[in-house]
Order: C-alpha cells, then structure tokens, then sequence
C-alpha cells in the first residue's frame, strides 16, 4: 500500500514554483534572443543597403562611361550622367548602333530596404545627388551622380545611412 501512494503523488505534475521557475528561465531566455534578432534583421538590411547602392553607382559610372563613349546623346553642357534614376532601368538609345538598340543598365531600379512606405516608387526611396551639387549638402538638380539613403539613424558601425 505504501508504494501505491508514493506513486500516485509522483503522478500529480508539477508544484508551483516549479512552475515560476521554468516560466522565468522562458522569459529570460527570450528577452536574451530577441536584440540579437533584431540586430540580425538590421544587419540584413544594411547588407542589402551596400548591395544596392553599389550596383546603383556602378549603373550611374557605366551611363557615364557610355556618354563619355558617344554612345548616348548629350546635349552641350549636359555632365553625362543620367537625367533620372529610372533611365538606368529604361535604357537610352545607342547612338552607335546602327539599329538604335536600347542600352539598359539595371534590370529594374532597386528600393532602399530601410523604406517601407510602399505607395512611393523604386527611384523615389532614394536621395539623389547632382553633379553640381557639393557632397556635403547634396540636392537634387539636372541629373543623378550619385544616390543615397534617406533613412534616418546610424548603422551598427555608427556612420549614418545617409553617408554610406
């Protein structure tokens, strides 16, 4: 009879405090995981943030190259670069070619991943720089030299997205 009981007080489950206990190792252990996926989703972000600013400034340097080249029409005074962003992706007629074959430069302009608002357009997540704009105050003018981030913060290297 003694080892009825000791079995069926084993069989009951868990005390309260038990309870707590493992509660808190729960909520301690998540509060420990969720910064570091949160740093991971931002360091994602501004992985793909170098990624696109890259090939966006490359597309920019080879339009200027093909300008440079004669391949693309510019009128007198024009810097050489691309008068919006979109033509990167919409592609310029080639004054070389005897048929006017389309130079394209991107496939598609990307989006700045740190934009959310997704009622703007690819090119219009982007701050633009122009040619005769100084790089400590750039501004949108006659063309696009260069793009740059419009979003607000600082990177987990402390520069501000707005440098990168």
């Amino acid at each position: 009879m003694a080892g009825g009981r000791a079995r069926a007080v084993a069989a009951q489950g868990f005390t309260l405090i038990e309870l707590v206990i493992t509660v808190a190792i729960v909520a301690l252990l998540a509060s420990v995981a969720l910064p570091v996926s949160e740093l991971a989703v931002q360091r994602t972000k501004e992985q793909e943030l170098r990624r696109t600013l890259r090939q966006i400034r490359d597309a920019i340097d080879m339009y200027k190259q093909a300008s440079d080249e004669g391949r693309i029409r510019k009128s007198i005074g024009d810097s050489g670069y691309p008068k919006k962003l979109e033509d990167l992706a919409e592609g310029v007629d080639d004054q070389k070619s005897p048929k006017k074959e389309k130079i394209y430069f991107l496939r598609r302009v990307p989006r700045d991943p740190f934009n959310a608002d997704p009622t703007l357009s690819a090119a219009a997540t982007w701050g633009k720089r122009s040619y005769a704009s100084p790089p400590d105050d750039p501004k949108e003018g006659d063309d696009v030299f260069d793009v740059f981030s419009l979003a607000q913060g600082k990177g987990i290297n402390g520069q501000p997205y707005r440098d990168w």
